[in-house]
């Protein structure tokens, strides 16, 4: 019998799920009704706590933004046995505040995509609309920013995430508008995260690392793989370090308004629904039939 009291899901970059004290390191394959994920889940121990990683441009960077099957990420670690989700991503900074290799602990998001699968809810005659006002768990967010202050990380509390299509970056006159807006920072991965999470019943927080100044900046260069490269590898030492402290103080996901988003969401009548679509939609409606 498992010994573990909570699992999370980790979505991130490949490398992240090489934690110290991490034990019984297993790898799944797990198959969604949505398709497959970006790649295998890494699923390992670290105290009492289960940890479910997914690299969600797969190993060795090989999906674009605006190529990833995000539907089926988040369901994937679902299926898996996930309770809640942090997700880790490399953005720009959109204010001086802000300095390159520092943490945001976001609480907002503005979606700019485009092109992207947004919801589980489209194709199998049910309709769902799930509440976001919040698309970020409180609890859970705290207890990311409080892991960051205790590894020493600078970390900002709270922020928006203006999510774009990409994988172009971003022109100038585009990135002035959105600084116009107020958004703390930029990247191109949390949206549609955000809002199947939601509605998926998982809470969930962004771990948001800054790796340069988008093109706004007057006194900085315009934006370079080569530039934020070199401060993800530095970043991510650290995300590693607030992953293994996050994991000792998770919240407890019943606790979220996010577990039982789907409870008042749906407004089709369940009679008319045909024996494919319960099955596709079993994952996340499931419990409630």
């Amino acid at each position: 019998m498992s010994t573990h009291t909570r699992t999370l899901g980790i979505i991130g970059g490949s490398g992240l799920y090489e934690l110290e004290g991490l034990t019984d390191i297993d790898e799944r394959r797990v198959v969604t009704p949505f398709g497959e994920p970006s790649d295998r889940i890494v699923e390992g121990s670290l105290g009492d706590t289960r940890l479910l990683f997914l690299p969600r441009h797969g190993r060795g960077h090989r999906l674009p933004p605006h190529r990833i099957n995000y539907r089926a990420n988040v369901l994937a670690l679902k299926m898996a046995g996930a309770e809640q989700i942090v997700s880790v991503s490399a953005v720009g900074s959109m204010k001086e505040s802000i300095a390159p290799g520092e943490m945001v602990v976001v609480d907002q998001f503005i979606d700019r995509t485009r092109h992207r699968a947004d919801t589980y809810f489209d194709d199998d005659g049910v309709v769902a609309h799930v509440e976001l006002a919040e698309p970020v768990d409180r609890a859970l967010a705290t207890a990311l920013a409080e892991a960051c202050a205790e590894v020493g990380a600078r970390v900002h509390r709270g922020g928006t995430y203006v999510c774009i299509e990409g994988p172009q970056f971003s022109t100038r006159a585009e990135s002035l508008l959105y600084r116009s807006w107020g958004v703390d920072v930029i990247g191109m991965t949390n949206l549609p995260e955000a809002r199947l999470a939601r509605e998926a019943e998982l809470p969930y927080a962004t771990l948001a690392m800054a790796t340069d100044y988008d093109c706004w900046h007057d006194t900085h260069g315009a934006v370079t793989v080569a530039s934020i490269l070199a401060v993800v590898k530095a970043n991510v030492a650290t995300a590693r370090q607030v992953l293994a402290a996050v994991a000792r103080r998770l919240p407890d996901p019943a606790d979220s308004p996010a577990s039982r988003a789907l409870e008042h969401a749906v407004v089709s009548d369940p009679a008319t629904l045909t024996p494919s679509a319960r099955e596709r939609l079993a994952p996340l409606l499931g419990h409630y039939w």
